[in-house]
């Protein structure tokens, strides 16, 4: 039965991978620009819920540490000469100037960058519970925000950084939000997710089991930091150029649209979000241009599809209270329909 489930698991990674390569050959540059979109939201948005659904910590940090992972990952990538010509207001901090990698060790320096600060502040953000830890992690957002802009020496302050490589194609974020799902997946079945499940439904309840509580808090806000580091880092890389303004509050709202939509909870719940949301964005982009219905020009009317978009995610959610999986993986569905 292991050895079934296995090689079907390696064979749904295997036909994905494949996907993921034939699309970066066959596709053209829009239609992968908006899988790219997808991809690294996917990312973004499961780490997410690991700290926010399965160790349910109402935690409103994501712009934080995805601002952080983009900035490292666009500081090592960029060459020193035009680091020289980019900043502007001030010279750069000489290990700003002098620092140079490849792709996959910038993008991991950015993760661990993001992770580690994360441990740093779960020391006075878990002291706090509730709508308390929602403020506190909210105010690191815009600290790193503010950060960015008063220390141009480091950021190119609100100039931002450009001519960041473009080396993150689909092929690079696909697999890379193969990994995150898989690694998220064995998360949530393993010991430690159970703990971080126990500690989400009865913290009192948990401790008094023996769970150290805060420990299992930390792995799981240090293991979500890394890998929205680890996105912020190909979002940089794909956009090829970043400001502070990226990653407002904005950022972090849509994410929380999406674990919502998806499941507090749910990895492959929020897969299926991701794509609904990011994809029927773009879908409906058409609602901003002219509209010609019965030979009658209706003109344009920009931000139609934003009021569309939202009473059809309200509509959703109305019949979805507890999101599309709940708090089910789609393991867990297929199972129970066939017994």
């Amino acid at each position: 039965m292991i050895l079934k489930k296995f090689i079907r698991d390696i064979l749904i990674i295997g036909i994905l991978i494949a996907f993921i390569v034939l699309a970066q050959e066959n596709l053209d540059s829009y239609t992968l620009s908006i899988l790219k979109n997808i991809a690294i939201f996917a990312i973004l948005a499961l780490s997410y819920n690991l700290i926010n659904g399965v160790a349910g910590q109402f935690s409103l940090e994501p712009n934080g540490f995805v601002a952080i992972g983009a900035y490292f990952t666009a500081i090592l990538l960029i060459p020193p000469e035009t680091k020289m010509d980019m900043f502007a207001l001030v010279d750069p901090n000489p290990i700003v100037a002098n620092a140079h990698m490849s792709f996959l060790p910038a993008i991991i320096i950015g993760g661990i960058a993001a992770s580690l600060v994360a441990l740093l502040l779960s020391f006075p953000v878990f002291r706090v519970r509730g709508d308390y830890l929602a403020i506190v992690t909210l105010g690191f957002g815009f600290i790193i925000r503010i950060f960015a802009i008063n220390n141009p020496e480091f950021t190119n302050g609100a100039m931002g950084l450009n001519d960041i490589p473009e080396v993150a194609n689909f092929t690079w974020i696909g697999i890379i939000a193969i990994i995150t799902f898989v690694v998220m997946i064995h998360i949530v079945y393993s010991k430690f997710g159970r703990a971080m499940k126990s500690v989400r439904d009865d913290e009192d309840a948990a401790t008094a089991m023996g769970i150290n509580t805060f420990k299992m808090k930390t792995y799981a806000f240090m293991t979500s930091a890394f890998f929205e580091g680890i996105g912020g880092g190909l979002l940089a890389s794909m956009l090829t150029t970043i400001t502070p303004d990226q990653f407002s509050f904005l950022l972090t709202f849509q994410l929380l649209i999406i674990i919502v939509l998806g499941g507090l909870g749910s990895m492959s719940g929020t897969i299926l979000a991701t794509i609904l949301v990011m994809g029927g964005m773009e879908m409906l982009r058409f609602l901003d241009e002219d509209i010609t219905l019965f030979g009658h020009d209706f003109g344009a009317h920009p931000g139609l599809r934003m009021v569309v978009f939202s009473i059809l995610l309200l509509l959703m959610m109305l019949f979805a209270r507890k999101g599309l999986f709940g708090d089910k993986e789609i393991f867990d569905i297929i199972k129970r329909d066939k017994e």
